[in-house]
């Protein structure tokens, strides 16, 4: 296997290379969350409201029930932000057209330009990081992303990114 970048190789990583590892992710994950945090905060919405407007914006007509496996939180919370967002005017619940117990959701255009507004500070923040590591970097991150989700997440995370194709 070829040499890495400070002569690390993937076949054995320290204990310390990990910890610094999981230390990046930690601080990184700040970052990514704190512009959509500092929009969020002056609407009084948290980032279970963010990551729900992600997602019906990614799966437009996702069930509850669907959406409560890609959050993995419990169905009191997730209705507890549903019934905040439906309040506000960002999302709507519509009745089923196969089953009448299930309800879509959708963003309605206030919701849509509150999720880009997010999205797009992620976004540009997560490109400047892509271009300052480089396009091998990139893919590499992606990997080692995939890797450790658990299946289950990894099966719900391609199937939403086979959509795009």
């Amino acid at each position: 296997m070829p040499e890495r970048q400070g002569g690390e190789t993937l076949l054995f990583l320290t204990d310390e290379q990990l910890r610094q590892g999981i230390e990046a992710m930690f601080f990184a994950y700040r970052g990514f969350t704190a512009d959509p945090d500092r929009i969020l905060a002056t609407m009084a919405y948290g980032r279970a409201h963010h990551r729900a407007l992600h997602f019906i914006s990614r799966c437009p007509g996702t069930t509850v029930n669907n959406l409560l496996g890609i959050l993995g939180v419990t169905k009191q919370s997730l209705n507890r932000v549903l019934r905040t967002l439906i309040e506000d005017g960002l999302v709507e619940s519509r009745i089923g057209t196969s089953d009448k117990r299930e309800r879509n959701l959708h963003l309605t255009e206030d919701g849509k330009a509150l999720e880009r507004k997010l999205s797009d500070a992620q976004r540009n923040r997560m490109r400047a990081a892509y271009r300052e590591a480089g396009p091998e970097a990139v893919t590499g991150f992606r990997q080692v992303l995939e890797a450790m989700m658990d299946p289950e997440m990894r099966r719900k995370y391609h199937a939403i990114r086979e959509k795009d194709t």
